[in-house]
């Protein structure tokens, strides 16, 4: 795996998810502690930055009357509107701090949807950059995680997703989506066996988190 033709995606690592008092955080706290999907993550893009690979973030945010989407949201988003979740210039919509990102770290904005790419330039900026290989972290794990997979996938990258570095709502959204869905359109790995893959060492076994390493 070329470091310098890979970009980690980092998406929705945001107060309202990762930290005590975020709107959505109680939801998604059971399974972070599981995989402790933030240190992971955070260890990602230090060591995958310091052997130059891209890491991009992707926020979700919306105005505070979320007149972005229809009237009428429902499923997911309709959670997202009833919770006030993710509203510009809130703290909840903001990074959390120990994903700061780092001078060359790229920002997507205009996320309003579940996939990162569809209401986003990330597919101009990853091709401009020369970027063959995604790998995708975050939340949440069968939704948006999963849908932004599935769009790398049918546009021709090597996609590669974070097992350790994501959280669903529930221990069994997680399992289903890591187990099942993910082998379908990703090459599934934990972070150590991505971080080994990068610097030419190849995959390890790591049962220590009870996944196994892709």
């Amino acid at each position: 795996m070329d470091p310098n033709t890979t970009a980690v995606v980092l998406i929705e690592f945001q107060n309202d998810f990762t930290s005590e008092g975020g709107t959505l955080h109680a939801a998604v706290k059971p399974v972070m502690d599981e995989t402790d999907m933030l240190a992971n993550a955070v260890e990602t893009a230090a060591q995958a930055r310091a052997l130059g690979v891209t890491i991009v973030h992707a926020p979700i945010t919306f105005a505070d009357d979320y007149r972005e989407l229809t009237p009428n949201p429902y499923g997911i988003l309709k959670g997202v509107v009833d919770s006030k979740s993710f509203r510009k210039g809130t703290w909840g919509a903001e990074i959390v701090d120990i994903l700061t990102p780092a001078p060359g770290d790229i920002v997507i904005e205009g996320k309003r949807g579940l996939c990162g790419f569809a209401s986003t330039n990330l597919d101009f900026i990853l091709r401009s950059k020369g970027i063959k290989t995604v790998a995708l972290g975050g939340f949440l794990t069968n939704c948006c995680v999963e849908s932004t997979m599935r769009t790398a996938y049918e546009k021709g990258y090597e996609v590669v997703t974070l097992k350790d570095c994501t959280a669903a709502l529930s221990r069994e959204e997680q399992h289903a989506a890591v187990e099942k869905n993910y082998p379908m359109f990703s090459k599934p790995m934990t972070h150590d066996a991505f971080l080994s893959a990068l610097k030419g060492e190849g995959a390890v076994a790591d049962s220590s988190r009870g996944y196994e390493t892709a």
